[in-house]
């Protein structure tokens, strides 16, 4: 079974522009006038891109930890060896 990379699906736009449709949809079935409506789907896309910079910024800290870790680890084998 595939593992699900729930990191690279939170801070897809595209899935906050579905969110932000179905939000503005769902407002519109149960009456909300469109002052709310645009309230709410700015709110989930500002929250959308606090998320997706979040969710980025780890990736790429993560990324610079393991390099470091890679250039120690290398730095320590060639001590050894001499």
């Amino acid at each position: 079974m595939t593992k699900i990379d729930w990191k690279r699906k939170l801070s897809s736009r595209k899935l906050w522009a579905a969110a932000a449709g179905i939000v503005t949809g769902l407002a519109m079935v149960f009456g909300l006038d469109e002052g709310t409506m645009a309230q709410v789907s700015g709110a989930v896309v500002s929250a959308a891109s606090v998320i997706a910079y979040i969710i980025t910024e780890g990736k790429v800290d993560a990324e610079s930890v393991k390099k470091a870790v890679e250039d120690v680890q290398s730095a320590a084998g060639a001590v050894r060896d001499e």
